[in-house]
């Protein structure tokens, strides 16, 4: 299971709760901050799981929808449009986000962003907001970049990739 690091973060036990109300243990098989996901493992068979969708074909203007448990109100989606690619907000260190108006609020952080063929296109991850809820506009984790640091952290227990640590700016 792919999600947010920040909704995992600091949590001693977590439970994943089916759309059939079963519950299972969820154990954490790696996080990474400057990304904000994390990879869970649960024991369980024949489950239905989601494609990995092509997030650098993605068009804007194409239809998606924001699915996850929103204000605490379980099994929900939204739809809206990508409005923007490759947008950066300063939440992690190494965002490259997907911009959407599909509705995201507190509760849809770690929820599939899917394309209009239930293919995984991103990750839900946080709104632009002066209210806390949402206003409009609400970022994905691109599923390119999802997919590359899920499958490094279940080969390797953790991502491992080069970083500097240095910005461009406009300002001298």
């Amino acid at each position: 299971i792919v999600t947010n690091n920040h909704v995992v973060d600091g949590a001693d036990e977590i439970t994943v709760k089916l759309t059939n109300d079963q519950k299972l243990k969820a154990t954490v098989i790696g996080k990474d901050p400057s990304t904000d996901l994390a990879v869970l493992k649960i024991e369980a068979t024949g489950l239905p799981y989601l494609e990995w969708g092509d997030s650098e074909a993605l068009e804007i203007g194409e239809w998606v929808l924001a699915v996850g448990n929103p204000l605490d109100l379980e099994g929900t989606a939204s739809e809206g449009i990508v409005s923007q690619k490759h947008r950066r907000i300063y939440k992690t260190a190494l965002e490259d986000l997907l911009q959407t108006t599909a509705m995201i609020n507190p509760g849809n952080s770690g929820g599939a962003l899917v394309n209009l063929d239930g293919e995984l296109i991103g990750i839900n991850m946080a709104i632009a907001t002066n209210t806390g809820r949402w206003q409009g506009v609400g970022f994905a984790i691109p599923s390119g970049d999802a997919k590359w640091v899920a499958d490094s952290i279940i080969a390797h227990g953790r991502v491992i990739q080069g970083y500097i640590g240095v910005t461009m700016s406009s300002e001298t």
